[in-house]
């Protein structure tokens, strides 16, 4: 009697189970109907399904659920996201960190063990964990060995809330502290720093840069962030006048400050590719066995450190 009753649940629930894996809605009464029980044990059968998703979840990295469709009038089966990353996929976010150089030693373990732990199988952690091992090892972290995650945080909050934030700023030229109220506009990563873009509304402050209306704004390494405040008073900046990080990206190099311009130049390398994903808003306007000519819109004077960098291989117009 009750190994019946054991077989008549499993087929039940296999059955329901099948279904929605099909696509199809699973309807209660119908269900009912069809193996002879009520409705709530219908719904208990669900539910026992439910439960069995987010143990697989687990293993799986993959989060389903039944859910209800008032349209339908019945229970269907939809993913509602991918919890883990692939083993690949942990294995190049991991590579890119130990290569950004970005964060202290402490801080660059504490991110690989937290991403290996919460985004790998078990069974996969020690593959992953053998293949960042040697590199991890031999990571070597920034000179300013500054802790500055949780600044970038509330930087990120400031940007999003519009507030003005007040900084107290190591100026390299000079060795000196300076303070500036301004308009955090976005938080960019390049060449191992992390940067604040902002506007600066003070024109005495302003009056001193090589660009005084410039569209694009002031730069500072987040790791020279001595002090943040984040102000009550608000900004607002219109919609067709915001700050885009994205066409900004494509066009600074180092991170350095300056006009928008545009640069020509020659190039006699073996690999374009290189210049282009270097810089891309380049354009090759011309070629003569094997040497390129390529126009470049950028900002700022890191273009220049970048042509010198080239050497033989890159000639300016």
């Amino acid at each position: 009697m009750i190994d019946d009753y054991k077989n008549g649940k499993i087929e039940r629930i296999l059955g329901i189970y099948t279904k929605l894996l099909s696509g199809n809605i699973v309807n209660k009464l119908k269900e009912a109907q069809e193996y002879g029980v009520n409705e709530r044990t219908i719904q208990r059968d669900i539910e026992d399904i439910r439960s069995y998703m987010e143990t697989e979840a687990e293993r799986t990295g993959c989060i389903n659920s039944v859910v209800y469709d008032r349209v339908k009038k019945g229970y269907r089966l939809e993913q509602i996201y991918k919890m883990k990353l692939t083993n690949s996929e942990v294995l190049a976010v991991c590579k890119i960190l130990l290569d950004s150089r970005a964060f202290t030693k402490k801080e660059m373990t504490d991110m690989l063990d937290k991403l290996v732990a919460c985004c790998v199988p078990k069974e996969n952690q020690k593959m992953v964990t053998d293949l960042i091992s040697n590199e991890e090892f031999h990571y070597v972290e920034p000179r300013h060995r500054t802790q500055f995650i949780d600044t970038m945080w509330d930087i990120g909050q400031a940007i999003r809330e519009s507030r003005y934030i007040e900084i107290q700023y190591f100026r390299i030229k000079d060795k000196s502290i300076v303070t500036r109220k301004v308009k955090p506009a976005a938080i960019m990563f390049s060449e191992y720093y992390f940067y604040l873009t902002a506007f600066i509304d003070d024109e005495e402050v302003r009056k001193d840069f090589d660009v005084i209306n410039d569209a694009f704004p002031t730069i500072y390494r987040m790791d020279r962030i001595r002090k943040l405040k984040v102000l009550d008073e608000r900004f607002h900046i219109p919609y067709g006048s915001r700050f885009e990080e994205g066409e900004f990206r494509k066009r600074v190099q180092f991170m350095y400050g300056g006009k928008l311009q545009k640069v020509k130049f020659k190039y006699s390398g073996n690999d374009v590719d290189s210049i282009l994903d270097r810089l891309p808003t380049a354009e090759i306007v011309g070629e003569d066995d094997g040497i390129y000519t390529i126009s470049a819109e950028v900002f700022g004077k890191g273009i220049d450190m970048w042509l010198r960098s080239q050497g033989d291989i890159v000639e300016v117009i």
